[in-house]
C-alpha cells in the first residue's frame, strides 16, 4: 500500500496555480471595470496593468508543471508572480482611489492568501514588500478616512496570522500522521514502509558519498516460545526492548514478528554485529544477517536477498534456544522502570477539531478588538457609538466563549448547530457595526467579510459553504440598505474575497484528503491490509463491542525457517483475507503482530460458534488456535479482554495438541501453494518489500 503523500511537485505547482489565480481573476474584472468606466481618468493603465497582471497569470499556469519539477526556477516563479500581484494591486490603487477605492484590497488581501501556501521562509520576504507596496498607495494614493489605514492593517494582518496559524497546526498533524504510518505502533521502530523509505534514501546518500551502508537482518531465536511459555504480553515486552535496544547502533525496523532490520553506516561492520549479537545474547538471542552496499549488491532488493540467504546460513549453524523465563522477567522489569514501552501514537483528530473549532472565536475577538479601538478613538461624534461600542463587546465575548469552550465544543454533537450559530451571530453583528459607519465602504465594511477565508480553510465544506454565501449575501445587502458603494466597488471586493475563499477551500480539501489518506496508512497493518494495533485500539474505544477473539497460527515460525518469509508473508495475507471476508462489515480484523490476529464482534450472538467457524475457515490452510473473551462478562477494557482471551488461546492449543500437527499442516500447505499457484495467482517469490 503506498504511502500517500502531496509531492514536492505537486505542492509547489498547486502554490504557483493559487498565486497564478490570484493574479488573473482580479485582472480580468479589472478589465471589465476599465472598459465599463473608459471615460473616467486612468482608464487605460488601469487597462495595461490588468493585462500584465492577467498574462502574467496565465504563463504561471500554464508553466506550472514544468516549473514545479525545477526547485529554483519555481521559487523565482513564485515571487515573481507574488511581487507582480502586490505591484499590481499597489499600482490600481494608486491610479483609482487610493486604499479606501475599488482596489485598496487587492494588496492586503493577496497578502491573507499568500499566508496560506507560502513557506516561512518566504513569507516574510512578501509580507514585507507587501507593506511597502500598500505604504506607498497610503503615501501617494488619495487620502482615506480617518482610522481607516489603521483598522485595514490590523484587520488583514490579523486574518493572516490566524489563516497562517491554522496552516501550522495542519502541517503539525501531516508531520505526525506520516510519522505514524511509517512507525510500528508496539515498539516505535519504523515499520517495513517508514524502513524501505529510510532505506532507499541511506542507497541514494551512499551512492552521492561512495560510502558503504549495511543491512541487518535479525530473527529472535524461537520467540514463539515466549508468547507460548509467558504469554503475548511477556513477547510484546521482549519486542520492545529489542527496537531499543537495536535503535542504539542505527535506524531500526520490524518487519513483522519478531524480524527486524537495522542500518550501518562505515567501516567496522563486523566488529559492530558481533557486538550486537552479545549484547542481544543476553535476553532475546538472534540469528543476524548482513549485506553492505556496494560491495554486496547493487539496489534494496538484493541488499535484503543477500542478508536474508546469511541470516538464514547463521540459523543453520548455530544452536538456537528460546531465552530464558528469568532473562524474560529481567527485560519486563527493565521496560518497568522506564517507564514501559512507547505508548501507539494516536491520531490528533481532536485537537485539530479543536482548533478549527477555535480560530473563528480568535478571529471574532481579533476583529472587534480592532473596531473597538477604531470606535473610541475615531468615532467620538459618530451618533451610534454607543450601538457599536455595544455589539464590539458582544462580538468579543461570544468569541471568547468559543474559544474557552472549544475543547467541549470539538466532542459535542451540537458541533455544528453551535458553529452555524456562531457564525451566524458574528456576521449579523458585522453587518450592523458596518451599517451604523456608513456601509461596506466605510472603515469597518471589510468586516464582513474577513472571516471567509479562514472558515473555508478549516471548517468542512458542508457547513463553511452555506456560511460563507450568506456572508456575501450580507454584504451586498448592507450595501443596499446603508448605500455609499458603487456597484464595482462591492463587485471587485467580493470577487477578490472570492478568489482567496476559493484558494483556501481547495488547500483545506486537499489537506482533510491527506490526513484521511495518512490516518488509514497510520492504523493498517504494512503487510496484510488490516488494522494494526494502533487501529484496532482506536476501533475498539469507537464503538461497543460483543466479543474479542484472539487466533495464534500454529506452527508459524516453523514455516519461517524452513521455507523462508515469502512463505510466512504469503500465508498472512490469506489468514488476513480470509478472517475480514468471514465476518460481518462492521466487525474489526487486526494483526497484532506476527501471527498473531484479533476480531472484533459488534453484533450480539455465539462468540463461541463465530470462533469455531472462524477457526475452520482457516483449517483450509493452517491450524490456528483460538481464545474468545465476551466484552462485559469477561471485562470492558482491551486490556482484560485480551488477557483473558490469550489465557484462553493457550488452553485451547494445550487442550487439543494441535501444535506439532498443526506445523506440519502449515508448512506443507504454506509451501505447496507456493509451488503450484492457483489458477491465475501469481508466483509468489521473496522481494524486498515495498514502501
Amino acid at each position: 500500500m503506498p504511502e500517500v503523500s502531496l509531492g514536492a511537485a505537486r505542492s509547489r505547482r498547486w502554490t504557483l496555480r493559487a498565486v497564478a489565480g490570484n493574479g488573473a481573476v482580479p485582472a480580468l474584472l479589472t478589465t471589465a471595470y476599465a472598459g465599463a468606466t473608459w471615460s473616467s481618468p486612468n482608464r487605460g493603465l488601469i487597462l495595461l496593468v490588468a493585462v500584465v497582471s492577467a498574462l502574467t497569470g496565465a504563463l504561471l499556469w500554464v508553466l506550472s508543471d514544468r516549473l514545479a519539477r525545477a526547485p529554483r526556477a519555481w521559487m523565482a516563479a513564485l515571487l515573481t508572480g507574488a511581487a507582480v500581484n502586490l505591484a499590481g494591486g499597489a499600482v490600481l490603487g494608486l491610479l483609482d482611489g487610493g486604499v479606501a477605492g475599488p482596489f485598496g484590497a487587492l494588496v492586503p488581501g493577496a497578502v491573507v492568501l499568500l499566508a496560506t501556501v507560502l513557506s516561512r521562509r518566504v513569507f516574510p520576504v512578501v509580507a514585507g514588500f507587501s507593506l511597502l507596496a500598500y505604504g506607498a498607495v497610503v503615501l501617494w494614493g488619495e487620502p482615506a478616512p480617518a482610522g481607516y489605514v489603521l483598522v485595514n492593517i490590523l484587520a488583514f494582518a490579523g486574518s493572516a496570522t490566524l489563516c497562517r496559524r491554522h496552516i501550522a497546526v495542519l502541517s503539525a498533524l501531516r508531520r505526525r500522521l506520516a510519522d505514524g504510518s511509517r512507525t510500528d505502533p508496539l515498539t516505535g521502530c519504523l515499520n517495513r514502509r517508514g524502513f524501505d523509505r529510510r532505506l532507499a534514501a541511506e542507497l541514494a546518500g551512499a551512492e552521492r558519498a561512495g560510502s558503504p551502508v549495511t543491512l541487518v537482518l535479525l530473527d529472535l531465536d524461537h520467540f514463539k516460545t515466549v508468547n507460548d511459555r509467558d504469554g503475548h504480553q511477556a513477547g510484546d515486552d521482549l519486542l520492545v526492548w529489542t527496537g531499543r535496544e537495536l535503535s542504539a547502533w542505527g535506524p531500526v525496523g520490524r518487519l513483522g514478528g519478531d524480524e527486524f532490520a537495522l542500518l550501518l553506516t562505515g567501516s567496522g561492520v563486523a566488529t559492530a554485529v558481533d557486538r550486537i549479537r552479545e549484547r542481544m545474547r543476553l535476553y532475546a538471542p538472534a540469528s543476524l544477517g548482513f549485506a553492505t552496499f556496494p560491495a554486496d549488491a547493487a539496489d534494496a532488493s538484493e541488499l535484503y536477498a543477500a542478508a536474508d540467504r546469511k541470516l538464514y546460513a547463521d540459523k543453520a549453524a548455530r544452536d538456537r534456544h528460546a531465552p530464558a523465563a528469568e532473562a524474560v522477567a529481567a527485560v519486563r522489569t527493565d521496560l518497568a522502570s522506564r517507564a514501559a514501552g512507547p505508548s501507539s501514537p494516536k491520531t490528533p483528530k481532536t485537537g485539530r477539531k479543536r482548533h478549527a473549532i477555535a480560530d473563528p472565536g480568535w478571529m471574532a475577538m481579533a476583529q472587534t478588538s480592532v473596531a473597538a479601538v477604531y470606535v473610541l478613538l475615531f468615532t467620538a461624534g459618530n451618533p451610534h457609538r454607543t450601538g457599536m461600542i455595544a455589539l464590539c463587546a458582544w462580538g468579543f465575548l461570544t468569541g471568547l466563549a468559543l474559544v474557552a469552550a472549544s475543547g467541549w465544543v470539538s466532542g459535542s454533537r451540537l458541533a455544528r448547530p453551535l458553529m452555524l450559530a456562531f457564525a451566524v451571530s458574528s456576521f449579523v453583528s458585522c453587518g450592523a457595526i458596518a451599517i451604523l459607519d456608513g456601509g461596506v465602504s466605510g472603515v469597518l465594511g471589510i468586516g464582513i467579510l474577513l472571516a471567509i477565508p479562514l472558515l473555508m480553510l478549516g471548517m468542512r465544506p458542508a457547513v463553511a459553504g452555506p456560511v460563507a454565501v450568506t456572508a456575501v449575501a450580507l454584504y451586498a445587502l448592507v450595501a443596499v440598505i446603508a448605500g455609499g458603494a458603487g456597484f464595482w466597488y462591492v463587485l471587485i471586493h467580493l470577487v477578490g474575497t472570492g478568489v482567496v475563499a476559493v484558494a483556501t477551500a481547495m488547500l483545506g480539501r486537499t489537506a482533510a484528503q491527506q490526513r484521511r489518506r495518512l490516518t488509514d496508512l497510520s492504523r493498517t497493518d504494512v503487510l496484510t491490509d488490516v488494522l494494526n494495533r494502533r487501529g484496532f485500539a482506536e476501533g475498539f474505544a469507537a464503538a461497543p463491542a460483543h466479543a474479542l477473539l484472539l487466533f495464534d497460527l500454529d506452527g508459524f515460525k516453523q514455516l519461517n525457517d524452513t521455507h523462508g518469509h515469502a512463505a510466512g508473508d504469503e500465508l498472512l495475507r490469506w489468514v488476513a483475507g480470509t478472517l475480514r471476508a468471514s465476518v460481518h462489515p462492521r466487525d474489526l480484523v487486526a494483526r497484532l503482530g506476527g501471527d498473531e490476529f484479533v476480531v472484533l464482534l459488534r453484533e450480539a450472538g455465539s462468540a463461541t460458534s463465530t470462533a469455531e467457524r472462524l477457526q475452520a475457515a482457516l483449517g483450509e490452510r493452517t491450524a490456528a488456535s483460538v481464545g474468545v473473551a465476551v466484552v462485559g462478562l469477561d471485562g470492558t477494557d482491551f486490556d482484560r479482554l485480551y488477557a483473558v482471551a490469550d489465557s484462553r488461546l493457550y488452553a485451547d492449543k494445550s487442550l487439543r495438541g494441535r501444535a506439532s500437527t498443526a506445523a506440519t499442516s502449515a508448512t506443507t500447505q504454506s509451501a505447496e501453494r507456493l509451488r503450484k499457484p492457483a489458477r491465475n495467482e501469481p508466483v509468489v517469490s521473496f522481494t524486498a518489500p515495498s514502501a
